[in-house]
C-alpha cells in the first residue's frame, strides 16, 4: 500500500518518464494519465522549463487534475480526454496554444483568462451556441480558431432550425473580429 501513497508524478517518476535527470531540462512532456483515481499534484513545478505538455488520450476528469502549477506552459494537448468544462484552464495563464479537439466542451468563458491565446483547436467539441465565440472575442491575441465539427458550424443554436442561409464562418468572424485563420482558411473567405 505504500506505493499508493507516493506522488502520482515524483520527481522520480517524471526522471524515469523523461529519460532526463535534469527536471530543469525538460521543455516538453508527452504522456497519457487517468486522473480518475490519480491527480497529478503539482507536477509543474517540478518542471520549470516545461512549455509544451501532450496529454492527448488521456482520461481527464478535469483540467483542474493538472494543478496550479503550469503558469509557465506555452503549448497544451488535450484531444480525446473526455472533458466536459475547462474550470481551472486559468492557472495556465501563459497559454498561447491550445489543442482540445474531440472533447465534450460546451462553455468557453474560461478562456477569456488566456491573455496570451494565439492557436485554439475546438474542433468536434459540443458547441451549440454562436454567441460562446463572443467569449473569444476577448482573446485579443487568437489568430487561428478551429471550431469544425461543431453544432454551431450547421446553426446558430441548439433551439434554430437550419437556416439554409446561415453562415458560421461569417458569424464567427464577426465576434472574432481579429482572427486570421477559421478552420484552416483565412478568416476573411466566407
Amino acid at each position: 500500500g505504500e506505493l499508493l501513497m507516493d506522488e502520482y508524478l515524483s520527481p522520480r517518476k517524471l526522471k524515469v518518464l523523461t529519460g532526463v535527470d535534469d527536471l530543469q531540462q525538460v521543455k516538453t512532456l508527452e504522456m497519457r494519465v487517468d486522473t480518475r483515481e490519480n491527480t497529478l499534484g503539482s507536477f509543474g513545478a517540478y518542471l520549470p522549463n516545461l512549455r509544451e505538455l501532450k496529454l492527448n488520450h488521456s482520461l481527464l476528469v478535469s483540467v483542474r487534475d493538472l494543478g496550479t502549477t503550469l503558469s509557465h506552459l506555452s503549448v497544451l494537448w488535450m484531444a480525446h480526454c473526455g472533458l466536459s468544462d475547462l474550470d481551472g484552464i486559468s492557472s495556465c495563464s501563459s497559454l498561447k496554444e491550445l489543442y482540445i479537439g474531440h472533447n465534450n466542451i460546451s462553455d468557453l468563458s474560461q478562456l477569456i483568462l488566456l491573455d496570451y491565446l494565439e492557436v485554439l483547436d475546438l474542433e468536434g467539441n459540443n458547441i451549440e451556441d454562436i454567441n460562446q465565440m463572443q467569449y473569444l472575442g476577448l482573446c485579443s491575441k487568437l489568430r487561428r480558431l478551429t471550431v469544425e465539427g461543431n453544432l454551431i458550424c450547421l446553426k446558430p443554436t441548439a433551439e434554430s432550425a437550419e437556416e439554409p442561409d446561415y453562415n458560421y464562418r461569417l458569424e464567427v468572424k464577426k465576434l472574432i473580429p481579429h482572427l486570421e485563420y477559421l478552420d484552416e482558411i483565412p478568416a476573411s473567405q466566407t
